[in-house]
């Protein structure tokens, strides 16, 4: 019986996934991150106590349901921006890792299949990455002692943290794939975040400015339909994540300059975000599934 479960055991869980989870959580690393990730998201948290509670150096007699949602929106952007900084990190270098360590080649003649290994290694990176933000549940819990957020609310942003991460993460295998060099793939990630977070607002604020100046050479012509420039953010986390927070939101991404009438967006911001990051995610998992074995093809010329 004994013999058995142990082999029972061994098909449920993935030789490859069972030593990354070894080796990632037995280090000191580990804590000391978590330590630090928890001290920098709470100290976000009691400044901003501090500073709404505070006026003119007196305590506020009272912290109102309206702060407590103020609190919870800017502790949900700051969370997503440090796992835009964090996941390239975890994962641009798990493919090419093995590469320069010069273990690759023993790995890929394992029985385990190029989807196993892609997937084992991008799940052990975001499990580190998702403990983190677990971990920062009961600094939320400052929310839910004074009101104005429900749990469904909350619920929604880790799922969508947990969807941005997969996401990020899914990048960071393909480049630690197909680029040999760590460095140069933990660089590259790093530019797709950036991109993905500063990049896709500043072409959107490029492309609206444009949309303003032609309105206003025009003669100022009322208009009538969404602009095409919202498009541009359906990449933007940032812009997905307030969407989901704000009605009305994704509105006034979509609304021409000059714009007659309430304007009604074609699609919201999180969701056209869910659909594009779905596919490139994808994309990103069947390239890496597909580069990360030598093709024989190019040996043979």
């Amino acid at each position: 019986m004994t013999t058995k479960s142990a082999a029972s055991k061994r098909r449920m869980v993935n030789p490859v996934l069972g030593k990354e989870f070894r080796l990632r959580m037995r280090t000191l690393r580990s804590p000391l991150a978590l330590l630090f990730y928890l001290v920098a998201f709470g100290g976000i948290a009691l400044a901003f106590l501090y500073i709404t509670r505070g006026i003119n150096g007196t305590a506020a007699v009272s912290f109102n349901p309206s702060q407590s949602r103020e609190l919870f929106y800017v502790l949900s952007v700051v969370q997503l921006g440090l796992i835009g900084f964090m996941t390239p990190g975890l994962t641009a270098g798990v493919i090419s890792g093995e590469r320069e360590k010069q273990t690759l080649n023993m790995l890929l003649t394992t029985e385990q299949s190029s989807t196993a290994i892609v997937l084992s290694k991008l799940a052990s990176s975001l499990s580190f990455m998702l403990l983190l933000v677990l971990s920062t549940l009961p600094i939320y819990g400052i929310v839910f002692l004074y009101g104005g957020i429900s749990p469904s609310q909350l619920g929604k942003v880790f799922l969508f943290y947990v969807f941005t991460m997969a996401a990020l993460g899914s990048f960071g295998v393909l480049f630690s794939t197909i680029i040999k060099r760590t460095v140069t793939s933990v660089i590259v990630t790093y530019g797709t975040s950036l991109f993905l977070f500063g990049g896709t607002g500043i072409l959107y604020l490029f492309f609206r400015q444009l949309m303003e100046r032609s309105y206003y050479a025009s003669g100022g012509i009322a208009t009538t339909g969404h602009s095409w420039a919202g498009y541009v953010l359906g990449l933007n986390p940032v812009a997905a994540l307030i969407s989901l927070f704000q009605d009305g939101f994704s509105d006034s991404l979509f609304r021409k300059p000059g714009s007659s009438g309430a304007s009604v967006a074609p699609i919201e911001m999180w969701q056209l975000y869910g659909i594009a990051m779905t596919i490139l995610a994808i994309a990103a998992i069947l390239l890496s599934i597909r580069f990360i074995r030598p093709s024989m093809g190019k040996r043979r010329r």
